[in-house]
């Protein structure tokens, strides 16, 4: 990560500080690629591409800047998640709507649909228990969560990045929130 904290850019970008707006949008664009890679169905990708969705959704979260209270260095990326799951299903909902009116070439999209509702069927039920599992966690330990498994972080890096004493109280707080989470799946 950067030697500025997160916290600190977005303050600077609160007071109007473009520079920091742009290290910022530096300092998360790949984060947050890497992370996306692969969500956006193929179906989907008609028109837009994951790294537009990316783009877009850094770009929303600068323009709600003012709203955001950086709380603790993880819930700037968890605010990012949400932004850019929320666009990747607007963007899997307009798909869907357009290839159930017939504008899509159903020839081209035959294969590619049906591994994709496929992969929905058996992953769709998992995933929705897992999102409802976090949404139970306090705010900390879902960034804890977040940042370990979708964001690859290190034990150190949570631990940095929550505001907690040690690696291994990061280890603890993710190990904990897990298994509340595992209660929730199938």
């Amino acid at each position: 990560m950067n030697t500025e904290s997160t916290s600190t850019l977005l303050l600077k970008i609160k007071s109007g500080d473009e520079a920091a707006r742009e290290r910022l949008f530096n300092t998360y664009l790949p984060i947050i690629s890497r992370w996306a890679h692969g969500r956006l169905p193929a179906y989907a990708r008609d028109l837009s591409e994951t790294a537009d969705m990316v783009q877009a959704s850094l770009l929303k979260a600068l323009e709600h800047v003012d709203d955001f209270e950086a709380v603790r260095e993880g819930a700037f990326l968890a605010y990012l998640r949400q932004i850019l799951l929320n666009h990747i299903r607007m963007e899997i909902r307009r798909v869907s709507r357009r290839q159930k009116h017939g504008h899509a070439d159903p020839e081209a999209e035959v294969v590619d649909m049906e591994a994709s509702v496929m992969q929905q069927v058996i992953g769709d039920e998992a995933l929705q228990s897992y999102e409802k599992g976090l949404m139970e966690l306090k705010p900390q330990a879902r960034e804890a969560v977040i940042l370990r498994l979708e964001f690859g972080y290190s034990f150190a890096e949570i631990a940095s990045a929550v505001d907690m004493n040690s690696a291994n109280a990061a280890r603890m707080m993710v190990s904990r929130s897990l298994a509340q989470v595992a209660r929730h799946m199938p």
